[in-house]
C-alpha cells in the first residue's frame, strides 16, 4: 500500500512538473541545461529587466562619482577607473569617491533581494525587513554600542547581532509546526513595536554627542564610508546572492502557489523558507552595519522590479538590480537636489517610500481592494 502510494505521488509530481513546463514555455520560460544533471529555468524578460536596473545602476553610480566640488565627466570618470587619469582624479575617484557609490550598490542589492524574498514568504507587498522590525533589530544592537561608546568596528558588529538576533527571535516567536505569513507579519509588527521603544528610551539615557551619532544612523548615511565597511558587506553578499537566488529563487516561486503544490512538486517547504529567510536577515543585518537602517528599499524595489518583469515569483534578481539602482540614485539626490549641505540618503529613501506607499493604496483602492 505504501508503495503505491509513493509511486503515486511521484506520478502526481511528474505530472505537475510536466504541466509547469509546458505552462512556463507558454509564457515565456526558457530552460538552460548543462547535461542531465543540472538545469535552470528563467524568463527572458525577467533577465532583459534585471539588466536594465544593472545598467541604470551602474550609470548612475557615474554621474555619482563625476558630482561633487570638484566636478568630472562620464568620460574622465571612465577614463580614471579604467587606469588613466591625473593623480588628483585618481584620488578623488579610487579613494573618495568610489567606495562610497559602491556601498550605495551593494546595501541596495542586497535590501532589494532581502526585500523580495521575505515579500515572498509572507505573500504581502507590504512585507519587507522595515515592517517587520529586523533593521530596528539591528538600530538597537547599534544604539547599545553608541551609548557604550563603542567604535565604529563595534557599531558595525553590533547592528549585525542585533539584526541577527531579532530575526531568530522573530522565527522562534512565529513557529509553530512550520512558519506561515500571517504569523510572521503579527511577530515581527509586535517585535517592531517593542524595540521601537527600546530605541526611543535609549536615545533619551544618551548623552547629547551621543544622541546626534545614534540619530544620524539611524537615518541612514553613506557619508565617509570607505573600504572597511564597504568589505564585509561585499563578502556576505557575494556567499549569500547566489545561495537565495539560485539556491531558493525555484522553491520560493513553487511556495507562492501553496504549500500542498509546491509538496507535490518536492520542495522541502520549511527549509526552503528557513534558507531565504536567514539569508535575508544576514543580508540586511550587514548592510544595516554599513549604512545605517536605510528605510523603504527593500519595500520598493521588489514591487518596481516585478512591475518591470510582469512575473509571478518573488524575481530575486530584477529585486537586488532594482534595490541597487534605487538606492544609489538616491544618494546622488542626497548629495546634489538639497542646496546647502547634504543630507544622509535615508531622508530621500524615506520621501520616495512614503510616495510609494500613497501610490500604492490609490491604486489598491481604485482596484477596490481596500
Amino acid at each position: 500500500m505504501r508503495t503505491a502510494v509513493k509511486t503515486a505521488s511521484r506520478n502526481a509530481s511528474r505530472t505537475a512538473a510536466g504541466a509547469g513546463e509546458g505552462a512556463g514555455a507558454r509564457t515565456g520560460t526558457r530552460t538552460l541545461r548543462a547535461g542531465s544533471v543540472l538545469s535552470l529555468r528563467f524568463r527572458p524578460r525577467a533577465l532583459v529587466a534585471a539588466a536594465v536596473c544593472l545598467l541604470a545602476a551602474l550609470a548612475a553610480g557615474v554621474v555619482t562619482i563625476g558630482s561633487g566640488d570638484y566636478p568630472m565627466s562620464p568620460a574622465e570618470v571612465l577614463t580614471t577607473l579604467t587606469g588613466g587619469g591625473t593623480p588628483a582624479q585618481d584620488f578623488i575617484v579610487n579613494e573618495l569617491r568610489l567606495p562610497r557609490v559602491l556601498a550605495a550598490l551593494l546595501v541596495g542589492a542586497s535590501l532589494g533581494l532581502a526585500g523580495a524574498v521575505f515579500q515572498s514568504v509572507v505573500r504581502n507587498p507590504l512585507g519587507s525587513p522595515d515592517m517587520l522590525g529586523i533593521t530596528q533589530g539591528a538600530s538597537t544592537g547599534a544604539l547599545l554600542v553608541v551609548l557604550a561608546g563603542g567604535s565604529s568596528a563595534a557599531l558595525a558588529g553590533g547592528a549585525i547581532a542585533g539584526g541577527l538576533l531579532t530575526g531568530l527571535l522573530i522565527y522562534a516567536l512565529a513557529w509553530r509546526h512550520g512558519t506561515h505569513g500571517y504569523r510572521l507579519v503579527l511577530t515581527g509588527i509586535g517585535v517592531l513595536a517593542m524595540l521601537t521603544g527600546v530605541n526611543g528610551y535609549l536615545l533619551t539615557r544618551g548623552k547629547l554627542m551621543e544622541a546626534a551619532r545614534a540619530v544620524l544612523w539611524i537615518t541612514g548615511s553613506l557619508d565617509g564610508r570607505g573600504w572597511p565597511e564597504l568589505t564585509p558587506l561585499l563578502i556576505a553578499l557575494a556567499v549569500l546572492g547566489p545561495v537565495t537566488v539560485l539556491g531558493c529563487g525555484r522553491a520560493l516561486r513553487m511556495t507562492e502557489m501553496g504549500d500542498d503544490a509546491a509538496h507535490a512538486l518536492g520542495v522541502s517547504v520549511e527549509r526552503a523558507r528557513t534558507t531565504a529567510l536567514g539569508s535575508a536577515v544576514v543580508l540586511v543585518s550587514f548592510a544595516a552595519a554599513c549604512a545605517g537602517p536605510v528605510s523603504f528599499v527593500a519595500l520598493t524595489a521588489p514591487q518596481l522590479a516585478k512591475r518591470l518583469t510582469r512575473a509571478p515569483g518573488p524575481n530575486l534578481l530584477p529585486a537586488a538590480c532594482m534595490g541597487a539602482a534605487v538606492l544609489v540614485t538616491a544618494d546622488w539626490a542626497a548629495q546634489n537636489l538639497f542646496t546647502g549641505r547634504q543630507i544622509p540618503v535615508g531622508v530621500v529613501t524615506g520621501l520616495l517610500g512614503g510616495c510609494y506607499l500613497v501610490w500604492l493604496l490609490a491604486t489598491q483602492r481604485k482596484a477596490g481592494r481596500i
